[in-house]
């Protein structure tokens, strides 16, 4: 125990009715209390060193010498209830109250305890008493009257406020107090009445105008609070609360110019917090259907980063109205920013790394790919994000490596048909063709019709001239899903060149080229079919098409100046 709580103890053994004890038939004897008093002094060494464990032995063994000491059992109580132990100090404490009714520690720890059991009647009868024989002790009546609301007993908790007020006068704490109780009871009205007596004990106090402003506001009392607002802005014209405050009543009532011009005198104040800011300003977007295209808006996001740089909430709202008016790049850059400040924030590294790969922008995927994963190494996704990147700047044992992480960490089936949909490219890339059909055979017991898996896997069959039976099948399942989409007639078509099929080959490539007359590799592949056709001169037409368009393989120039395959 320190020294506060050893004083308190003393000031309770030492009170005349403490050390009093009930006349019995058998007293006990002089020597009988003087090894009690010694037995306790020992157990108080413990105490004071909050070591209960040894002084509640040493308590218990003075009071069985000495069982109607008050000061004992108010000591056992009190070790018990700082060790945690409510059940066992109840008894004692109410013994030491019994025996010591008037003693104002006794009676708060047996209130305390009470209050502890949920016994919320009996302490408030105790702290009704302590509040009655000591009102100049305002913290009794405080007690009491939230045992009073733990009940929901509101008129009586009003009651012991109104005593409160009586010695302390107003205060904004307990109008406050009265406010929540009176609006429990639905009695707004007479809640505003109390905050107005606040106000006008103190009218120049600010905080007091802003409270009210808030209760008007919380309880559809926008024509009370405008007047409320204009007073504040009469005493502090940069009273950036109370901007606020005003834009969302002109926001409600739909006056967005006005409401904007009481934003932007807020939004001007740094000594407004970048939260506040980022909160105001999302509820203000979410209410404006074209928010992305309101000036305004964007206007406020710019002066929140300007204002508060290092937040990153404000680089964040930025982002999200930057990539909503499709400007990707300062999306991004912005986003990046934002996570560079809180490295945490999961979601925005995610859009980050979409908005890289939207710009194509391979090398900045595996770098911010990287960064996220310093800080969520066990993220599938990011894993994902990198191994597609490296496949794509064709760094194939990178893109494998972090690809098989992506398989190992992720229990999203939809994320798992992509990442074994990419190990099977990369796979094929590295000539390791056993392990890529085994890659594109588990995307497809996920997503039978994957169409990404559908095409590359059957393109990659028929060029290494395997499965072809399986090949067709799944090429004729992508043109029946996709009857439309030039490239997997293409494929389909290069399926049945694998086989021989000349004559089927060439009926699906012509619908290709009609379909996307601009695809250089088409062409060279209707220009193959018509060779194998025997129809050369017009297969040279369709390579000589091929090259002028940039898009053929690389052995395009040896087919025109050799005219054959």
């Amino acid at each position: 125990m320190k020294a506060v709580a050893l004083a308190v103890l003393m000031a309770f053994l030492a009170g005349p009715t403490i050390a009093q004890q009930k006349k019995k038939k058998e007293a006990p004897t002089a020597e009988q209390i003087a090894e009690a008093e010694r037995v306790f002094a020992e157990g108080m060494k413990f105490f004071v060193q909050d070591d209960f464990e040894q002084a509640i032995p040493a308590f218990q063994k003075s009071l069985e010498m000495s069982p109607e000491n008050a000061g004992v059992s108010y000591s056992l109580a009190k070790a018990y209830d700082k060790k945690g132990d409510t059940d066992k100090a109840m008894p004692h404490a109410e013994k030491a109250f019994l025996l010591s009714p008037e003693n104002k520690f006794a009676t708060t720890l047996l209130a305390d305890i009470y209050e502890k059991k949920h016994k919320f009647a009996e302490a408030a009868k105790l702290y009704q008493l302590l509040a009655t024989r000591y009102p100049e002790n305002t913290e009794y009546a405080i007690e009491l009257a939230s045992l009073y609301l733990q009940q929901d007993q509101y008129a009586e908790a009003l009651k012991a406020y109104d005593k409160v007020e009586k010695t302390l006068g107003l205060s904004e704490e307990i109008t406050q107090q009265k406010q929540m109780v009176l609006l429990k009871q639905g009695k707004v009205n007479e809640a505003i009445k109390e905050g107005e007596r606040l106000i006008n004990s103190d009218p120049s106090e600010v905080e007091y105008l802003v409270d009210q402003a808030e209760l008007l506001m919380t309880h559809d009392r926008s024509e009370q609070a405008i007047p409320v607002l204009e007073k504040i802005l009469q005493l502090r014209s940069d009273n950036a609360q109370a901007h606020i405050m005003l834009a969302e009543l002109y926001r409600k009532k739909g006056d967005l110019k006005r409401c904007n011009e009481e934003l932007g005198k807020a939004f001007a104040d740094p000594s407004l917090d970048a939260t506040t800011k980022a909160r105001v300003l999302t509820s203000y977007m979410a209410m404006l259907p074209q928010e992305s295209q309101n000036e305004d808006v964007l206007a406020f996001a710019r002066s929140l980063v300007q204002s508060h740089p290092e937040q990153s909430q404000g680089h964040v709202i930025l982002g999200d109205l930057l990539a909503q008016r499709n400007d990707k790049a300062a999306a991004r850059d912005s986003y990046a920013k934002a996570v560079r400040l809180d490295g945490s924030l999961n979601e925005v590294w995610q859009r980050v790394i979409q908005l890289d790969g939207d710009l194509n922008q391979m090398d900045s995927v595996v770098t911010h790919a990287e960064q996220a994963l310093e800080v969520f190494p066990n993220q599938a996704v990011f894993w994902y994000a990198s191994g597609s990147a490296n496949l794509a700047k064709k760094q194939y044992k990178k893109a494998v490596d972090a690809l098989e992480e992506a398989r190992r960490l992720s229990s999203d089936t939809k994320l798992l048909t992509f990442i074994h949909a990419q190990l099977g490219d990369a796979y094929n890339a590295m000539g390791k063709f056993e392990a890529s059909d085994g890659a594109y055979e588990d995307a497809l017991k996920i997503d039978a019709n994957n169409e990404h898996v559908l095409n590359n896997y059957g393109y990659f069959l028929s060029l290494r001239k395997v499965k072809l039976d399986k090949a067709t099948e799944m090429t004729s399942r992508l043109v029946k899903l996709f009857p439309q989409n030039a490239t997997y007639l293409d494929t389909h078509a290069w399926v049945y060149f694998a086989r021989g099929d000349y004559a089927m080959a060439r009926t699906f490539l012509e619908k290709a080229v009609k379909l996307d007359a601009s695809n250089g590799t088409i062409w060279e592949h209707y220009g193959d079919v018509l060779f194998q056709l025997n129809e050369k001169e017009k297969a040279l037409e369709q390579w000589k098409k091929a090259k002028s368009l940039g898009v053929a393989s690389e052995r395009i120039e040896k087919k025109i100046s050799t005219g054959s395959l």
